[in-house]
């Protein structure tokens, strides 16, 4: 029996293999009972209190990671034992390459892959309980905060990843590469100067809050609702429906209008009552909306008054605040209601709007 372990196949003894494969198979077998434990383990450590909805949710995002993690890490350590045979070394473009080597760096590049995929996850979680307890508060800064510091970490986390690829699978010295990057990021920030300026100003907009992810904003003369902040661009849904995308740096440069952040709502209403009506007739109109509008509970302030008068009609103008937070659905019913109640007093008080009829005489002249 010893003799059969010591037996060579392929450079090396049958013993190493069945070492080897067998402590891969015993994984493949025991992998999930592992990766369960470790991931408590690691739910411990990020929060000392735990739900059983918590724990489900960060099961199901890490418990893959860290299978996969731990079934390349055992892959790469078990078949390191092993050596390739020369035969299976081959030249490429005049270089010649070991196989060994070669499955060693894969071996590497997968467990960096995972490993950054596994932290992603972790980042993924906290941000969702960090969100949890930001909605408690009804505190919608915080979320957006959260959100942007989520996909911030995960482009670090990736740059982390590619760098670690570099040193330990391709054997590269990572200071040389960080000198040479800081010289090749100088040039890029001063070729891609704009997109940096975009990434500045999304910090601007985390710390500064002039508007934040709900509110509806007004921008260069585009109205809607802010439905997402990124680190280049700012998304808003406008009252089209549209989706349009606005770099950071106007959102910050040009003047903006936060409608949400309104005390008070104003409705704008302009009468051009015919010239035909008396003096009294116009007073009792304006007497008529002043009382409607000082009986309506959802009217905060009013002004109505005769603003002009000339060759064509008498213009009376109603302006009115409905307070805020409110929908701007709402808003349109309260004009609609309001604009009903006016006609029905025009009409009652029998006084009719101004023609805007033109009439254009010829005369020929006589000859």
């Amino acid at each position: 029996m010893k003799e059969i372990f010591q037996y060579r196949l392929l450079d090396n003894p049958v013993g190493e293999y069945l070492i080897a494969f067998g402590t891969i198979l015993l994984l493949i077998f025991i992998r999930r009972m592992i990766s369960r434990f470790l991931a408590s383990q690691l739910l411990g450590i990020i929060i000392q209190r735990q739900h059983s909805a918590q724990k489900q949710a960060f099961l199901s995002l890490v418990i893959k990671p860290i299978e996969r993690f731990l079934l390349f890490f055992i892959a790469y350590t078990a078949l390191d034992r092993l050596n390739f045979p020369d035969a299976l070394n081959f030249e490429l473009y005049h270089k010649r390459l070991d196989i060994q080597d070669i499955v060693s760096g894969l071996g590497v590049i997968l467990i960096v892959i995972v490993f950054i995929q596994l932290c992603i996850r972790v980042i993924e979680f906290i941000a969702r309980i960090l969100v949890e307890k930001a909605n408690l508060n009804n505190d919608k800064s915080e979320n957006q905060l959260i959100v942007f510091f989520k996909d911030f970490f995960k482009v670090i986390l990736i740059i982390i990843g590619f760098l670690m690829i570099l040193r330990f699978a391709f054997n590269k010295d990572i200071s040389s590469l960080l000198t040479g990057l800081s010289l090749v990021g100088a040039a890029l920030a001063l070729a891609t100067r704009e997109s940096l300026e975009n990434l500045i100003a999304s910090f601007i907009i985390f710390f500064d809050k002039p508007f934040i992810i709900g509110d509806l904003v007004k921008v260069q003369n585009l109205t809607g609702v802010v439905e997402k902040i990124g680190l280049r661009s700012t998304r808003i849904r406008t009252e089209q429906k549209t989706f349009i995308t606005v770099p950071n740096k106007q959102m910050v440069d040009t003047i903006l209008d936060n409608i949400t952040l309104r005390t008070e709502r104003k409705g704008e209403l302009r009468l051009e009552i015919s010239l035909a009506t008396t003096a009294a007739k116009l007073e009792q109109v304006l007497n008529g909306i002043r009382m409607m509008l000082a009986s309506d509970a959802e009217i905060t302030q009013y002004y109505v008054y005769l603003m002009d008068t000339g060759r064509k009609a008498h213009i009376i103008a109603v302006d009115y605040f409905t307070a805020m937070p409110q929908p701007i659905e709402a808003f349109y019913k309260i004009q609609e209601r309001i604009n009903l109640n006016i006609i029905r007093l025009l009409e009652a008080e029998n006084v009719s709007a101004s023609s805007r009829n033109m009439e254009v005489i010829v005369q020929r002249s006589s000859e």
